[in-house]
């Protein structure tokens, strides 16, 4: 299997989920900024908790992809390079995190 690019767009993300695809959307922002926005069944993990998270986000890349995410898709892209440190290869950062979401997919989602 080729490995995964480490960004995938949020156009990806959204048809993967429209076709049923077994996504995880990992919200990898603190609690304050996912009280703000986020996006519908994302999993609240912040960037400081993943490693102590280790074996549920590993438990659910066995079945699905890991789309992790962030503001801008900075904290969301070392997050995913830790996590493929880690030997998680079925995890992605959603390029421009969850204000590209917004203005691409979901203007519903606001903007901060």
């Amino acid at each position: 299997m080729a490995e995964l690019p480490f960004e995938i767009s949020p156009a990806e993300v959204k048809a993967g989920l429209d076709n049923g695809q077994r996504i995880m959307l990992l919200d990898c922002r603190e609690p304050h900024e996912h009280a703000l926005c986020n996006i519908a069944g994302a999993r609240l993990i912040p960037m400081n908790s993943v490693p102590a998270s280790l074996q549920a986000i590993e438990a659910v890349a066995d079945e699905s992809l890991v789309v992790v995410y962030c503001h801008h898709g900075m904290r969301s892209l070392s997050v995913v390079s830790w996590l493929r440190r880690q030997g998680i290869e079925g995890c992605q950062s959603m390029a421009g995190g969850i204000d590209r979401w917004s203005l691409e997919i979901d203007p519903a989602v606001p903007r901060y």
